[in-house]
């Protein structure tokens, strides 16, 4: 599906959803939209069925729950197995997401939680077993994210 293929309230919905899934409802969305809620939610189930949006993430303060170490990992992968390679490093204990880098060499990126130094240095270990070569090391401050603003609806630019 391209954005040709989405209408202004799947752009709505994604949209909405981008910025707060955890407190946005298809009541919410459907009122500000001028629709039903089942409309809304049968909108975000043809979405979610066609793998538009593929899925929902809590975003988690490591640190506050006694993960002191949020790492990324800059891993270089063999182009012909970095799919692969990038999917099965998602099952290493204390990987938490992974990046597949379409261009370059170090072509991998890995985030991983650990206690210590320890758990990264197990980590780097299973990584280098898996078949990805560890290029560098980064300790992650803070990570933000927000709502692609290409799916905001033109009514919002007049209102601002």
């Amino acid at each position: 599906m391209t954005l040709e293929g989405l209408d202004d309230l799947d752009q709505k919905i994604i949209y909405e959803l981008q910025n707060d899934a955890r407190r946005t409802s298809s009541g919410m969305i459907a009122e500000e939209a001028g629709v039903s809620a089942s409309t809304v939610r049968n909108r975000i189930q043809r979405l979610e069925e066609q793998g538009l949006i593929s899925g929902y993430h809590a975003d988690v303060e490591y640190e506050t729950a006694g993960y002191q170490l949020y790492t990324l990992i800059i891993c270089t992968a063999p182009v012909p197995r970095r799919e692969e390679l990038a999917a099965a490093a998602l099952d290493i204990p204390g990987v938490v997401r992974v990046t597949e880098i379409m261009t370059g060499e170090e072509n991998v990126h890995v985030s991983a939680v650990g206690e210590d130094g320890d758990d990264l240095s197990r980590i780097g270990r299973d990584l280098d077993e898996l078949g990805l070569e560890v290029a560098d090391e980064d300790l992650i401050r803070n990570e933000y994210a927000g709502a692609f603003d290409g799916f905001e609806s033109d009514n919002k630019d007049e209102e601002r």
